[in-house]
């Protein structure tokens, strides 16, 4: 089909429409002549024809077509004002170097919010700066939106940390749609929930304080691979099963225990359902740095790892909010002694471990809660004896029921899970990971 414009029926023609899709579907069309027709003002320039011929641009084409709309006169009549609108929404579409430096051009020289939205759909990483500033400064509520609209087109070509940072803080803003559209935008980046949780620590208009809630309340959690110490046969303690099991509740996400002892669970036997979805997060409930810390954990991490993303947290007697409550607990532990007139140092009762790393933990341990740290086996014969020659505070490290705590009597052995601070810790510290 050779076409040419002047061939065009007139807007409001039953001829019109058919005429445009076949054009639309021809392999011959030539743009030139319709790019002068349109410069010189010779057709009438409508939506539907531009929409067929912005197919047939290419990048030279679509900026030539981009710089005669930007060479329009000014307007303050509503209708032309929308059907130029129409147009350029249409026109603007086409990612190409030209185009960018167009927009970037016409955006440096007067921020139409018409161009804002246009400008971060080239994806530029250059422009981010210019629609950072535009959406930030104090200006017409207009403006500021819709160079938010750019960054939001564009979402994952900025750089992401200054990105962040500006969303936290437009949430914060007094235009309540901005601020509800940053908090929108803050919900679709990597790790939204802890900016989510920040924005929510600060003071909110009451729209967009309730947006962020609901839009925190509905992001999924990763799932979580709790390994833990089992007993024989790879038995697991009843206390870290309620854990778990409240965890997930909590969580509303997949919580997986494995043990030490016994037989593993094979990834490959058992995955984490959802894993592919979201990254595993690896939690290893350990109190020492022993041989399992440093050489067990980092091959199940592996055999994971091979399933999917993993992310691997520190073993939990590192964690300083764990070692805060140890402290806290052997100094209650400590008063109670001395209402009662013990008066001795306080004890840390641990498994033994071999020399090197472990004992550099112990030494920082006993410091941190001003405790001596002694080795017990668990396979001691002189359990009762230990327990009588107690004359002061004194806790077993271990977190849930094994045979040291079974055999030391009920007031000094309760595991540290069945203690109610240290279960509320991990309920609320892996209850809030992401």
């Amino acid at each position: 089909m050779t076409s040419r414009p002047c061939q065009l029926p007139a807007e409001g023609s039953p001829e019109r429409w058919p005429w445009l899709q076949r054009l639309r579907r021809s392999d011959a069309v030539e743009p030139g002549p319709w790019l002068e027709a349109i410069e010189q003002g010779s057709l009438p320039v409508a939506s539907d024809l531009v929409a067929v011929l912005v197919e047939k641009l290419d990048g030279a084409g679509s900026a030539r077509l981009l710089r005669w709309w930007l060479a329009l006169p000014p307007s303050n009549e509503p209708a032309l004002m929308t059907q130029r609108l129409e147009l350029l929404d249409l026109i603007g579409r086409r990612r190409d170097p030209a185009c960018a430096a167009l927009l970037r051009a016409a955006v440096a020289e007067r921020p139409d919010p018409a161009l804002l939205a246009l400008l971060g759909h080239q994806r530029d990483r250059r422009d981010f700066v210019r629609l950072e500033q535009l959406a930030r400064r104090a200006g017409p509520a207009a403006s500021r939106r819709a160079a938010l609209e750019g960054l939001a087109v564009g979402l994952s070509v900025w750089p992401q940390a200054a990105l962040q940072h500006l969303l936290q803080e437009l949430c914060t803003d007094l235009d309540a749609p901005l601020a509800s559209q940053a908090v929108d935008l803050l919900a679709r980046l990597p790790n939204a929930r802890r900016g989510l949780e920040q924005v929510l620590e600060r003071p909110l208009e009451p729209g967009a304080e309730a947006r962020a809630r609901r839009r925190l309340a509905a992001l999924p959690r990763s799932p979580l691979l709790l390994v833990v110490h089992g007993r024989a046969g790879g038995v697991i303690p009843e206390e870290l099963q309620t854990l778990a099991q409240e965890l997930e509740q909590r969580r509303r996400a997949p919580v997986q225990l494995q043990t030490l002892s016994g037989n593993p669970v094979a990834p490959e036997a058992s995955p984490v359902p959802g894993q592919p979805q979201r990254p595993l997060t690896l939690v290893p409930l350990l109190l020492l740095p022993g041989n399992h810390v440093r050489h067990d954990i980092p091959a199940i991490a592996a055999a994971w790892r091979r399933l999917g993303p993993l992310r691997r947290l520190p073993f939990l007697g590192a964690w300083p909010s764990w070692q805060g409550a140890i402290a806290d607990e052997l100094a209650a532990l400590s008063e109670l002694a001395a209402s009662s007139g013990l008066a001795a140092p306080p004890l840390l009762l641990h498994h033994p471990l071999e020399p090197g790393v472990a004992d550099r933990y112990l030494a920082h341990l006993g410091r941190r809660c001003a405790a001596t740290c002694q080795a017990t086996p668990y396979t001691a014969t002189d359990l009762e004896d230990l327990a009588l020659a107690i004359r002061g505070a004194a806790l077993p490290l271990a977190l849930a029921a094994n045979r040291l705590t079974e055999n030391l009597p009920t007031a000094l052995g309760a595991p540290l899970l069945q203690r109610p601070r240290f279960r509320t810790l991990l309920l609320d510290q892996l209850g809030a990971l992401p």
